[in-house]
């Protein structure tokens, strides 16, 4: 496993204990980096108006487009570490 890999893994790990609940700004940019990174670019349909935060999501990985596997990892990762201070 690549080391930038292992930081990805424990910075989910660390997202998980952090001191405080971040945004959902924040939430939706941890999501967005997580699904780049490990599915890439996203597919299918946007959601439907009454699909709220399915509609969030999707525009948040929406934004992300584009971006390198290895880039997102490691924007989840200075994200994680930003959150934690």
């Amino acid at each position: 496993m690549s080391e930038l890999k292992k930081q990805f893994e424990a910075a989910l790990a660390d997202s998980k204990k952090l001191p405080e609940r971040p945004s959902n700004d924040v939430l939706l940019q941890l999501y967005a980096l997580y699904k780049q990174a490990t599915e890439g670019d996203v597919e299918g349909k946007r959601p439907g108006f009454t699909d709220m935060v399915g509609r969030a999501k999707y525009d948040a990985w929406a934004a992300v487009k584009g971006t390198a596997g290895d880039d997102a990892m490691q924007r989840y990762i200075d994200l994680v570490e930003s959150l934690k201070d």
